[in-house]
C-alpha cells in the first residue's frame, strides 16, 4: 500500500465525520453567520481547538466573501488552502546522521511499540541502528522492547530494571561509537506523576549525551496518542518543561475520528509532526507530510 493511501486510510474517520458535518451546513442554505459559527464547532468537534478552529473561521470568512464562495467543494477547497498556509510556516524535522533520538511521552501512548516501528523505518532506510532501553523504572518496558529488537533484528543496550537510565545511555553511546552506528534510538520512562525524578533523570540523559557524543545529531521526539484528542497539547506542555521537544510522533490516527488534533498542534507550537503511526503493522508509521494530511482530511 502507498504512503498517501495509507494516511487515506488512518485519517477515513476523520475525513467522513468533517464531510458529512460541511455538507449538512451547506444544504441549509447561504454562508452565512449561523454558518460560519456552527462550522466552527464542526472543526472544534475534530479536535483542531477552540482558538486555532476560530482562527482558521475568521480567515475563511473573509475569502468566502472576497471569492464568492458557494458550494461545500468551494468551502472545502479554501479550508485546504488556510491550513496549508499555516502548515508552510513550520519546517520538516530532517534528521542527519549519526543521531541519537530521545523518545519521550507518557505511558500508555505506545512509544515502545512506536520505538520499534521507527527501528524498522530507519533499517528500511539502510541504516544501523541501535536500541537504548532507558525506561527501567517499568518493570515490562524493557522486556517489551526487546521483543521489539528480535522482531526487527536490532541490537539492543539495557540493564537490568531499577538501573540507571543516564548509565544505559553510555552504554549505548559507547557501543554506538564503536560500531558506527547511524541511529540511537532511546527509550525514556513516562512517569508524568512523579514530574521531579522524571525531570532530573532526563536532564542526566542529556548531560550524558552532549559529554559522550558531542559530534551526533540531537532530536527529542514526543510520542502522542492521536485518540486522545487535545489531553495531546497537555502533555506537549508537561514535558516541555524538562526538555526541549523537536519534534512529534503522533500514534493511533487511524484510530480517531479527530486526526484534526494535528493542526492545533502545528498551529499552537510550531513543531513539526515528524512521524505518524497509520495501523498495527511493523511498517505502518509513515513521515509525516502536510500537504498530504491535508488532502486527506478533506
Amino acid at each position: 500500500m502507498g504512503i498517501f493511501k495509507k494516511i487515506g486510510n488512518a485519517l477515513k474517520k476523520t475525513r467522513e465525520a468533517l464531510a458529512r458535518k460541511i455538507d449538512a451546513l451547506l444544504s441549509h442554505g447561504e454562508l452565512d453567520e449561523d454558518f460560519f459559527e456552527e462550522l466552527t464547532d464542526v472543526l472544534i468537534s475534530c479536535d483542531i481547538g477552540v482558538r486555532t478552529s476560530m482562527d482558521i473561521v475568521d480567515n475563511l470568512r473573509i475569502r468566502a466573501r472576497k471569492n464568492k464562495l458557494r458550494t461545500a467543494d468551494d468551502v472545502k477547497k479554501e479550508l485546504k488552502d488556510i491550513i496549508k498556509e499555516d502548515f508552510s510556516s513550520v519546517d520538516n524535522l530532517d534528521i542527519e546522521y549519526p543521531a541519537i533520538i530521545t523518545i519521550v511521552g507518557v505511558n500508555g501512548v505506545g512509544k515502545t511499540t512506536t520505538i520499534g516501528k521507527l527501528s524498522k523505518y530507519f533499517k528500511n532506510q539502510k541504516r544501523d541502528v541501535t536500541l537504548v532501553a532507558g525506561d527501567t523504572f517499568r518493570a515490562a518496558a524493557s522486556n517489551q522492547l526487546n521483543e521489539w529488537a528480535e522482531r526487527t533484528k536490532t541490537r539492543i543496550i539495557k540493564h537490568t530494571e531499577g538501573a540507571d537510565a543516564a548509565a544505559v545511555v553510555y552504554d549505548g553511546i559507547s557501543s554506538a561509537k564503536a560500531k558506527g552506528t547511524d541511529v540511537l534510538l532511546v527509550d525514556t520512562a513516562g512517569r508524568l506523576h512523579t514530574k521531579t525524578n522524571l525531570m532530573e533523570e532526563l536532564k542526566k540523559i542529556d548531560r550524558v549525551v552532549n559529554r559522550e557524543y558531542p559530534d551526533a545529531h540531537k532530536y527529542t521526539l514526543i510520542v502522542l496518542d492521536a485518540t486522545t484528542g487535545q489531553n495531546a497539547l497537555n502533555q506537549i506542555n508537561a514535558f516541555n518543561e524538562f526538555v526541549k521537544i523537536d519534534g512529534i510522533i503522533l500514534t493511533k490516527l487511524d484510530g480517531t475520528a479527530k486526526g484534526g488534533v494535528v493542526v492545533a498542534i502545528e498551529k499552537e507550537y510550531h513543531l513539526p509532526v515528524a512521524f505518524v503511526g497509520v495501523g498495527e503493522g511493523v511498517d505502518d508509521l509513515e513521515r509525516f507530510d502536510y500537504n498530504d494530511f491535508i488532502d486527506n482530511l478533506f
